[in-house]
């Protein structure tokens, strides 16, 4: 069975994350606590309304700086700016939004959470 890779957006909602999918031209939108829950939330509507299996849909998700904090919570917002090279403080102020990053920091942001990804990759551990 082929997979169906469909764009999914996370942002910050009111109170928890928010959620949406274009599909056909359909923008649907759906709210969860966490981001599994807005993933299945959001199979259910696309079956109701696309009849799209959902076994068949695979999200790729674009997250903005909130809800990248939100969802990986362990990461240390401090840690990670200074690996991007950006202030601290203003990496918070973007995980606030109090400010939102230009595509050049939304980039650099991305680019080392990537690194931090590959780095983990590599760890090995050792038992006795």
């Amino acid at each position: 069975m082929e997979k169906l890779k469909l764009e999914l957006i996370i942002e910050r909602g009111e109170n928890d994350l928010t959620g949406r999918v274009t599909y056909n031209n359909n923008l649907i939108i759906e709210n969860a606590q966490d981001v599994h829950s807005l993933s299945e939330k959001l199979k259910v509507l696309l079956f109701d309304f696309e009849e799209l299996d959902p076994d068949r849909i695979e999200f790729e998700y674009y997250y903005d700086i909130f809800s990248l904090f939100q969802e990986f919570n362990f990461l240390n917002i401090g840690k990670v700016a200074k690996r991007a090279g950006i202030n601290a403080g203003l990496l918070r102020q973007y995980a606030s939004q109090v400010k939102y990053p230009s595509a050049k920091q939304a980039k650099k942001i991305e680019e080392t959470i990537h690194q931090l990804g590959h780095d983990m990759s590599k760890v090995l551990i050792h038992a006795k």
